[in-house]
Parts: C-alpha cells; structure tokens; sequence
C-alpha cells in the first residue's frame, strides 16, 4: 500500500471512530430534580399528598392512590431509594402501569414492587388473628389489577423475595428494578433476591403509591435500556398530558 494510501485509509477510519464516540454511552438520569414535582402527575391524589421537601419526595399517604410519571418505559433499570416514617407503613411503585385507575378502584393496572415497613404483617393479621408472613415484606412483586406475572419464588400468584434484607422506619432502602421485555429482577439494598417474568404488560408508565402512611423517597433515577418486544397489545393506553 502506498503512503498516501495508508494516510487516506487512516482518515477514514479516524472519522468514522470520532464519529462513533461522539456522544457519550447512555446513563442513568433523574425522575426528581429535588425542587419540584416536574416530570410527575397527579391520578388520583389530594393536591397536597405529594412534595418535594428538602431535596426528598414527601408524601403523606392519604388519600389512598398514586402519581404517575408523565413518559412511559419500556426496557429499564429503575433506581429508587426510600424511607417509611411509621411502624406498618406501606407504599410501592409500579412499573408497566396503566396511568389511570379503574372505576371503584384505588390503585392502577400495573406490576407493583412493594414497599413495607417491617411491622405490617404484625400490624395487619389474618382474619384468625394470626400475624401474615413475612413474605409481604422486603419486595414482594405482584400484577395488580388485571396485569398477570409468572412468580420467581411463588407465594400465590405474588413472588416473594428469597432473602429478607428492607430494613425498618427511619432507615433508607435501595431497590433496583430491571425491567427488560416482560421480565423484572429486583435487588434489595445490593443484592437481587426477587423477580418475576411473562409479563402481560411490557410498557407503561412508573407510579409512585400512597397507602396510608407517611414515605420519603430520594435519588429516583432511570437507565433507559433499548426497546424490545413489546406489542400495541402488551403496551398501556396514552394518557392526554395535563393542560
């Protein structure tokens, strides 16, 4: 090959590396901005269940119901840090949601990755007085309202995780949620320990839940992943965006 060859094949091969790394690999990028409710809305909450306070998203709890963010996700890894206030409190999040809620109903069509304080199967016994497992708590995974999921560790139609590792009122946890094409892992505070697969719904919109009781949630993030093999069937209707 001739000097001047070898330069121009040189050239174009330059090119087309700075062209290839011109912009930076995806990364994760913030749900809350710390300031306000920007990104979020409001389904079926009071005004004044959700704020952001101190650089924490607050709610209250009351009335029952959730917010939604205002883009839907398909393939995803969901970073999500929280804190109950309360012995018992109960919370969640739901991926591949629906971003209304069904007449006579609280909460959405959706998959929920529960969010319970320690207590609450103490605080919420059986009909025969007898504490619930422990199961319901440290991230349960569950469809609700007509979504339909295979359990990785069945507890019922539920997967409960295989390892209890939440951690109390007035401590922060950290779940991570990957969500790829119908199938969910969840990892609690480091370590994966629940999942379920086969997803009715492989895209929708994250909503954040008020149940009853008092939660900060912080550092909500999301990677989003490349699109993948969810039909018009398995993805949720649009929601119209607020005037």
């Amino acid at each position: 090959m001739s000097p001047l060859s070898f330069v121009t094949l040189a050239s174009v091969a330059l090119t087309l590396l700075t062209s290839l790394f011109a912009s930076e690999p995806a990364g994760f990028r913030p749900l809350f901005n710390g300031r306000d409710l920007t990104g979020w809305v409001n389904v079926n909450t009071a005004a004044d269940t959700w704020k952001a306070q101190d650089g924490l998203l607050v709610s209250t709890g009351k009335p029952i119901g959730v917010m939604r963010s205002e883009q839907q996700y398909e393939n995803f890894i969901l970073h999500i840090e929280w804190k109950h206030l309360e012995a018992g409190g109960n919370s969640g999040v739901f991926v591949w949601s629906e971003g209304t809620v069904p007449t006579g109903k609280n909460l959405p069509k959706g998959c929920e990755v529960q969010m319970l304080e320690l207590e609450w199967p103490n605080l919420n016994p059986e009909k025969n007085g007898q504490p619930r497992p422990i199961a319901y708590v440290h991230g349960e995974l569950f469809g609700a309202n007509g979504l339909t999921v295979v359990p990785d560790n069945p507890r019922g139609a539920r997967s409960m995780s295989f390892e209890n590792r939440c951690k109390g009122k007035g401590e922060w946890n950290t779940y991570d949620v990957v969500c790829v094409d119908g199938v969910i892992k969840l990892s609690v505070n480091g370590k994966f320990v629940n999942g379920i697969s086969k997803s009715s719904v492989k895209k929708g919109y994250l909503c954040l839940e008020a149940e009853g009781a008092a939660i900060h949630f912080r550092n909500i993030q999301i990677l989003e992943l490349p699109p993948g093999r969810a039909t018009p069937e398995e993805t949720v209707p649009v929601v119209a965006a607020p005037r």
